[in-house]
């Protein structure tokens, strides 16, 4: 995939990876918007507000972002949370809610907001981010494993749907990147986020583009079924439940 003069939208861009993804694709000459609830600390990035679980302002952000950039041609959908939930309290509802909300159905808004824009064009790209633990559970953040699972079937689905059609569909499947100092000392086992971007950077320019964006600290992730390694792992991750109240 070529980064060099696009014009990128990137859904949940103001801050972490997507931020990140952002200056990587400014700093190799392309156009960049990005979108979030919270624009206040961007800077040197045109950005824009948008509340991915409220149809009204997707639609809204679509409209704005394609009155000034008319040559749109790549779209990521960027925009997650990650919350920790106790299965044994069925007040976790709430969270569970609020992941479908945001990283599912938010998903599904953002790319039928432009896919209509990029049809037109009969070119394009359009990014997904799932995760390493849509394939290998991190039982403390059930529903946000469950939502980036429904995000890689949803991405394989699109992919098959837009065949033919000119536009290019990519999953990225981060691991555990740290976005700050302090999320590194909280878990150094976490990829610093500018190697997580180097590599993943360098995966996703290769010709042809690959359809999932996967470094090597997500490999185990990814293939832990097909490794045979995935009891071992899964009750490694298990070990986190401890930190729950009562446990």
């Amino acid at each position: 995939m070529k980064i060099s003069g696009r014009t990128v939208f990137i859904v949940g861009g103001t801050h972490g990876i997507g931020r990140g993804l952002a200056r990587r694709f400014v700093d190799a000459g392309s156009t960049v918007v990005v979108g979030g609830r919270d624009i206040g600390e961007v800077e040197g990035l045109e950005a824009v507000r948008v509340d991915v679980t409220d149809p009204e302002s997707v639609t809204a952000v679509r409209d704005e972002v394609l009155a000034r950039h008319p040559d749109l041609d790549v779209v990521v959908t960027m925009a997650g949370v990650m919350l920790t939930e106790d299965l044994r309290d069925p007040g976790h509802i709430a969270q569970a809610e609020t992941t479908i909300a945001v990283n599912v159905l938010g998903t599904i808004r953002a790319i039928d907001a432009f896919t209509p824009h990029l049809l037109r064009r009969g070119a394009g790209d359009i990014i997904t981010v799932s995760s390493g633990i849509g394939f290998m559970p991190f039982p403390l953040m059930p529903t946000y494993g469950a939502s980036k699972a429904a995000v890689h079937s949803y991405t394989v689905s699109l992919r098959a749907q837009l065949a033919g059609t000119g536009i290019t569909v990519t999953e990225l499947i981060p691991p555990a990147v740290a976005t700050t100092e302090r999320q590194l000392e909280l878990n150094p086992a976490a990829l610093p986020l500018d190697d997580f971007l180097d590599e993943a950077v360098g995966l996703l320019t290769q010709e042809p583009t690959p359809e999932e964006i996967v470094v090597e600290r997500a490999q185990p992730l990814r293939w832990a079924e097909r490794d045979g390694t995935y009891a071992e792992l899964l009750e490694r991750r298990s070990q986190s439940l401890k930190n729950l109240p009562g446990r």
